[in-house]
Formats: structure tokens, C-alpha cells, sequence
């Protein structure tokens, strides 16, 4: 079975967050909520608390197939100043895992230096954060080994772009048929 991560930080953006947990959970993709704070909950940008299934300092960074990044304030910055966040950003990157981020979270791969010659996209605004990307204004953009999309509006094309990379298309387009997604 296939194993993910998402780190989740104090401040992150909850749809964000939780729109891909519920989807890669629906398509039978093992997806860890792992609190960075190592705290048992992160809270929301928003005031939404959220159980982590695992605090950082626990997490086994081997089993995991792919990191994905939500976004949002303080959440994002949060993310970034986060020593162990780049660390394992950087090691996902170089070992040629899936590294994913949305909103404003592809800042951080901007910041860990991953972004260099790719295409990239990001929540309106925040391209300066973007290090070396060839930008794009695409809801979802993948090269290579990474996958960033823009906001909470393009939440549901993240998850089922994730599927479609962690398994395989006619696996993410069944569930978007079955969520009724633009039926």
C-alpha cells in the first residue's frame, strides 16, 4: 500500500489539508497527518482543530512514499522555518519521492532550492517565493518529482492529481466521478 505524508503546522489551511487527506484516504492511499509542532493537534488557520495521527520527532521518514505541503498563514511561514520541514523536503526531493505543496506552501521548495528550471505554480502573490521556477498559472502543475497547485479552490485537482501520480489516472478520475466532481 502506498504511504504519504502531509505536514500539517499551526496555521495551516484546513481544506487544504483535509480535502487531500479525505481523498487519498477514499482512494485507499495510507496518508499520515503528521503534526510538525509535535503537538497531538495542529490548529487551523482558521480555528479548526485537527488530530495528527503522528508527532514529527515519531515520524518514520523511510516508509513514506511522498510529502505534501498545505498552505495558508501563518501555516506556510510556519512550514518554512522549520529546520527538520527542509530537511525532509530536501531528502524527499533528492531521493526522487513525490514532493507536493499548495497555496502558498510551494514557497517552501522555493526556499529548500528544489524549484530550480521547473514549472511551478502557487496562491497568487507568492510567486517571488518561487526560487528558479519557470512560473505557471495552472490550477495543478507537476514536473518531475514535484506537484504544486494554487489554493483551497483548486484543493479537490491537487488530491486527484496526487492519485493520479501515487497510483494511477483511471483510479482518480473514478473518484472524482463518485464525489461528483464537475459532473
Amino acid at each position: 500500500m502506498v504511504k504519504v505524508a502531509i505536514l500539517m503546522a499551526t496555521g495551516c489551511e484546513e481544506i487544504e489539508a483535509l480535502t487531500v487527506v479525505d481523498l487519498l484516504r477514499r482512494a485507499k492511499i495510507s496518508i499520515d497527518m503528521i503534526s510538525v509542532d509535535s503537538a497531538p493537534t495542529v490548529t487551523g488557520a482558521h480555528g479548526i482543530i485537527v488530530e495528527a495521527d503522528v508527532p514529527m520527532r515519531d515520524a518514520d521518514w523511510s516508509k513514506y512514499e511522498a510529502l505534501i505541503l498545505p498552505g495558508g498563514m501563518p501555516g506556510t511561514l510556519n512550514l518554512k522555518n522549520n529546520e527538520a520541514v527542509t530537511t525532509q523536503v530536501k531528502q524527499f526531493y533528492n531521493a526522487g519521492k513525490l514532493v507536493a505543496a499548495i497555496c502558498a506552501a510551494p514557497t517552501v521548495l522555493g526556499h529548500c532550492g528544489i524549484l530550480e528550471g521547473k514549472r511551478a505554480t502557487c496562491y497568487p502573490g507568492c510567486e517571488d517565493g518561487l526560487t528558479g521556477a519557470v512560473l505557471a498559472t495552472d490550477n495543478v502543475v507537476r514536473d518531475g518529482n514535484i506537484i504544486t497547485s494554487r489554493g483551497m479552490g483548486t484543493a479537490i485537482d491537487f488530491g486527484l492529481a496526487l492519485i493520479a501520480n501515487l497510483l494511477d489516472q483511471p483510479t482518480a478520475d473514478e473518484l472524482a466521478k463518485s464525489i461528483v466532481y464537475r459532473a
